[in-house]
């Protein structure tokens, strides 16, 4: 029988396995390694008598250092480069999230996507492309997953087989596994950097054009309702992000999201996050009922992170009755369908309104409708900044202020197009005004390619 402190042997060599791929054997065999110098590394140091995340975060280079000793004493046949990188996997696998830690101290990656666990793509400034990167198994998978969720209050198992959560950074993660994903855990994450875009990184990606930002600024000092619309990654929270930047420091914000993602820098600023039921099913915060408590909050602005239900008549109704300047997004593809799905989602709750009454409701409350779409290239382009002006025999009217036009795919595969102001003076220019932001002169000739 083998010394407690000794790796027992690695599975055979690829030579004396033919027919098996070599790179999947020597994976298996480094797998090996990596899991008996862990389990060496839990009889060494009892990990539970740690104390908080932060604390063992601040020993992980003593325990870098404890994982090579192990690592030598077992005379493993590594280079010092392959050692380093295996304590360091090691290591990912005890304090972090294991083959994911590299993703995320990436900061160009923006989105992690784990398609079972041997198939992990990333998205890196608006493309797709597959990594080398793979989990051992689905349990291990689902190891990691678990330790997400768990450190944030919320359980995942066949009971409850979908999650939403966030890493301590504010990154997003959707997690879903079988029976309801058919080939294994399926894990997203939308990352969110420490230092959100602000107005000058938008005009520098040429997401927008100084005109057009500048228009913006006038509609939020103005107290402007403003909607954005978009898909998703359009970049929708960047640029609620960037508007909510415009607020003055003397006004008091209440933010409502399903899961916080704005990073406001603003002082006086009062977060508020959904909950959802707990192992009984029971104690589930919904957004309507944070948007109204939130008016009894005295809120000088409201923003609400994304419109998706029953909440949407509340935060009209809001917007109608003294808390202008709100901001918030919804999921849609043109300002005339973020029209329709107001419409569809504030007729979801137990109040019966008539169509006419609703969209009497949106014409008032709503002022600008700002439409992101994400390009076939990976950018963000604002492609509507749109005024609504009414409701007409019940439709609701709208004039368009700035557009993109997209004329084609560029050599090098950039989509090339324009920004152009349409010319129309927009109605709430009085309001613009009357809050000290003149509008531009020669804004009618404002025409920008790239």
């Amino acid at each position: 029988m083998s010394d407690t402190n000794t790796i027992s042997p690695a599975p055979p060599r690829p030579a004396e396995r033919p027919g098996r791929p070599a790179r999947a054997v020597a994976d298996s065999v480094q797998q090996h390694i990596k899991t008996a110098v862990h389990r060496e590394l839990i009889k060494r140091v009892d990990l539970d008598k740690l104390g908080d995340l932060q604390e063992a975060q601040a020993l992980q280079h003593q325990f870098f250092v404890v994982i090579q000793q192990i690592i030598n004493e077992q005379g493993v046949p590594l280079s010092a480069t392959e050692r380093d990188r295996l304590a360091q996997e090691v290591l990912d696998e005890v304090f972090g999230l294991g083959p994911l830690e590299p993703l995320l101290k990436d900061d160009t990656i923006s989105d992690i996507l784990v398609n079972t666990y041997n198939s992990i793509y990333i998205e890196r400034r608006g493309i797709l492309e597959k990594t080398a990167l793979t989990f051992q198994d689905n349990r291990h998978l689902l190891h990691i997953i678990d330790k997400i969720v768990s450190a944030v209050g919320r359980r995942i198992d066949e009971s409850s087989p979908m999650v939403d959560a966030r890493l301590p950074d504010g990154s997003r993660v959707n997690a879903i596994i079988p029976p309801l994903a058919v080939d294994g855990p399926i894990l997203s994450i939308r990352r969110f950097g420490t230092s959100p875009l602000g107005a000058e990184d938008l005009l520098r990606f040429q997401a927008l054009t100084p005109p057009m930002l500048e228009f913006l600024r006038g509609c939020v000092k103005a107290r402007l309702n403003i909607v954005i619309s978009g898909g998703t990654g359009s970049g929708k929270t960047t640029l609620l992000n960037t508007l909510s930047s415009f607020i003055s420091e003397k006004e008091r914000i209440v933010t409502i999201e399903d899961s916080a993602e704005l990073q406001l820098r603003q002082e006086h600023v009062v977060r508020l996050e959904t909950r959802p039921p707990n192992v009984e099913g029971r104690g589930a915060v919904r957004q309507r009922e944070l948007v109204i408590n939130a008016l009894r909050m005295r809120p000088d602005r409201v923003v609400l992170g994304e419109v998706r239900g029953e909440e949407t008549l509340d935060m009209l109704q809001a917007m109608n009755t003294g808390h202008d300047g709100s901001l918030t997004t919804i999921h849609s593809n043109t300002p005339r369908d973020a029209l329709a799905r107001l419409e569809t989602m504030a007729m979801m709750g137990d109040v019966r309104l008539a169509e006419k009454a609703v969209r009497a409701q949106i014409a008032a409350a709503v002022h600008i409708i700002i439409q992101a779409s994400r390009m076939s290239d990976g950018t963000r382009r604002i492609t509507h900044i749109t005024e609504l002006t009414g409701a007409f025999a019940d439709v609701i009217s709208m004039q368009d202020i700035f557009l993109f036009e997209k004329k084609g795919i560029g050599p090098n595969g950039k989509v090339r197009g324009r920004f152009y102001a349409t010319g129309i003076v927009p109605k709430c220019v009085d309001k613009l005004t009357a809050a000290g932001i003149p509008l531009q002169v020669g804004l009618a000739d404002h025409s920008v390619e790239i």
